[in-house]
């Protein structure tokens, strides 16, 4: 998830919140460990079912309940932010999240695609909006402008369940509604300036809610919705399960230069061996 300038500024000052606005470490600027890839083409998580979250790492102060309706992400205070992330990477595939928005003036619910050199694809949903979604993508972190977002209309997302699906490969992003294309992204898209700015290196799948209506920035508020008052918490997200196909499995990827093109990536076995040349 990447936020506009004033949001961004809010999210800095919270340990927690589902913002990547820095990674680990940046393969573009210097030598990384590879990254733990998903070795097989699909991966399924069912969050109404105990063992759900195995796969997938809590963030800090993250506590996720899993129950008939699925993962719960619950915001009581300013301070909660809950987020989880997979312990793989994927290479170009497809995500499918079923899931329902947190209500609340101000609340943000978050489903994204991260990558270590800040490639990033988004959906987000604002508490208070019940008739649309955000979508949004980011490359290397270019934050220089924030003319990439859209909006797509949806039915009761706070209310409802639908499938999400971000599929992603080398030629195009869809952003797709229970099973309706929303929005198409290509490679030469003038918004991925030639291509470089296109997401196109291994991703880790992000789930997560925060409280943007809790900044001290009136930007920040302003765009989340409103000021958040906890009267009616918690307010909860509750993702029922995600699918994940992976369109180039292997057991580890690796940066093979400094460019961040999806040409430069390799595929290793277990004994970091090159599979893809």
């Amino acid at each position: 998830m990447r936020l506009s300038a004033a949001a961004v500024a809010f999210a800095a000052t919270l340990p927690y919140a589902f913002a990547q606005t820095s990674t680990d470490c940046d393969p573009l600027e210097k030598t990384c460990p590879n990254d733990t890839g998903l070795n097989s083409k699909s991966f399924k998580a069912d969050f109404t079912s105990d063992g759900g979250l195995s796969s997938w790492t809590e963030a800090v102060a993250t506590k996720i309940e899993l129950g008939d309706q699925g993962a719960e992400f619950s915001i009581s205070d300013d301070k909660d932010a809950p987020t989880v992330e997979t312990d793989f990477y994927i290479f170009f595939g497809r995500v499918d999240v079923t899931m329902k928005a947190a209500p609340g003036q101000g609340i943000v619910s978050s489903v994204g695609l991260e990558s270590d050199d800040l490639d990033e694809i988004d959906w987000e949903w604002l508490g208070g909006d019940t008739t649309q979604v955000q979508t949004n993508f980011f490359g290397k972190g270019n934050t220089t402008t924030y003319d990439r977002g859209g909006y797509s209309s949806v039915s009761s997302p706070q209310d409802t369940y639908h499938t999400y699906t971000i599929d992603w490969n080398e030629e195009r992003i869809e952003w797709i509604i229970d099973g309706s294309t929303v929005r198409t992204l290509t490679y030469d898209d003038p918004t991925t300036l030639g291509g470089k700015n296109y997401p196109q290196t291994p991703m880790r799948v992000k789930l997560g809610s925060w409280c943007g209506g809790c900044a001290e920035a009136e930007g920040t508020v302003e765009w989340a919705g409103g000021k958040t008052t906890f009267d009616n918490a918690p307010y909860i997200m509750y993702v029922k399960s995600v699918e994940i196909t992976n369109n180039n499995p292997a057991k580890a990827y690796k940066y093979g230069d400094k460019s961040g093109s999806y040409e430069s990536i390799k595929l290793l076995d277990t004994d970091n061996s090159n599979l893809s040349g």
